[in-house]
C-alpha cells in the first residue's frame, strides 16, 4: 500500500458525503425540518437511514484501518528513536483501543436509530464523540513528542485546538441536549419547532454536534501529509500443514503425457 494517504482523505470525504447528503435527503423527504437537526434524526427513518448506515459502516472500516496505521507509525518511530519510546511509553497503544472504541461507537450510532433504540443509540454517540475526543487529546500530545522525526509544529498545535474545540462543544452537545428534551413540549423531536419548548437548546445542541462532527473529519484529515513518509507491504502468508502424515495426489500430474498422432 504505497498511497497510504488516501485513507485519511476518504475517511474526510466519506463521513462529510454521508452527513450533508443523509441531510438534504431528509429535508426533501419531509422528514425533518430544515433548520438545524441532529445528524441522527436525519438519517431516522428510510431511504435515508438505510444509506447513512450503510456509508458509516463502510467509514468507519476505513477509519479504523487509519488508526491502526496512525499506530503502527508511532510504534516504529518508538523502536527507532529511544527518546520517543521514553516520553510516550504505552501512550500510543492505549490510544490506539480508544480510537478502535470509538469507531464502535460510530457504527452503533449509524445502525442504531434513536426512534428504534434509544439506549443503544446513546450509548454509541456517547462512544463515538467521547472516546473520540480523548483519542484526539492523546494523538495531540503524541505529536509534540514525535518532534523532529516527524510532523511540525504547527500540525501539532491545529491538533491540540481541534482537541479543545472538540472538547467544548461535546459539553455543549450533552448538556443542551438533555435541557431540550426535558423542556420538550411536542410530538415528534425530529420536526422540532420554535412552540414546542427548549428551541434555543436544541439549536445550540444540534449546531455543536454538527461542529463536533465537522472538527472530527478535519482532525483525520490532519494524518494526511504524515502518511505520505510511509509504505506499507502486503502481510505474510504463512501455511500451516495440519497433518502431515497424509498424501496427496498432485491435481495434475507432472508425468508427461504420450501423443498418439
Amino acid at each position: 500500500m504505497s498511497k497510504l494517504y488516501l485513507l485519511p482523505i476518504s475517511v474526510f470525504l466519506l463521513f462529510n458525503f454521508t452527513f450533508i447528503g443523509t441531510y438534504i435527503a431528509a429535508v426533501l423527504q419531509g422528514h425533518v425540518v430544515p433548520t438545524v437537526p441532529y445528524i441522527s434524526d436525519a438519517a431516522t427513518y428510510s431511504p435515508e437511514s438505510c444509506v447513512f448506515g450503510q456509508f458509516i459502516n463502510i467509514g468507519c472500516v476505513l477509519l479504523g484501518i487509519t488508526i491502526y496505521v496512525r499506530y503502527r507509525q508511532i510504534q516504529e518511530l518508538s523502536y527507532r528513536h529511544s527518546d520517543v519510546r521514553q516520553a510516550l511509553g504505552r501512550c500510543s497503544s492505549v490510544g490506539f483501543w480508544i480510537g478502535i472504541g470509538s469507531c464502535l461507537g460510530i457504527s452503533i450510532v449509524g445502525n442504531f436509530q434513536e426512534t428504534n433504540v434509544r439506549i443503544a443509540h446513546y450509548v454509541g454517540a456517547f462512544l463515538s464523540f467521547g472516546l473520540g475526543t480523548v483519542y484526539f487529546w492523546i494523538q495531540s500530545y503524541i505529536s509534540y513528542y514525535i518532534q523532529p522525526y516527524m510532523g511540525t509544529m504547527q500540525k501539532a498545535n491545529l491538533r491540540m485546538a481541534l482537541s479543545v474545540v472538540c472538547t467544548i462543544f461535546f459539553m455543549i452537545v450533552a448538556v443542551t441536549g438533555v435541557i431540550s428534551h426535558i423542556l420538550f413540549r411536542g410530538t415528534d423531536p425530529r420536526k422540532w419547532y420554535p412552540s414546542d419548548g427548549g428551541w434555543e437548546y436544541h439549536v445550540a445542541s444540534s449546531i455543536s454536534e454538527w461542529i463536533v462532527a465537522t472538527a472530527f473529519c478535519f482532525y483525520v484529515l490532519t494524518f494526511t501529509d504524515e502518511f505520505r513518509t510511509m509504505q506499507f507491504d502486503h502481510p505474510p502468508l504463512i501455511l500451516l500443514e495440519i497433518d502431515s502424515s497424509r498424501s496427496y495426489e498432485p491435481v495434475i500430474s507432472d508425468t508427461p503425457v504420450a501423443v498418439i498422432s
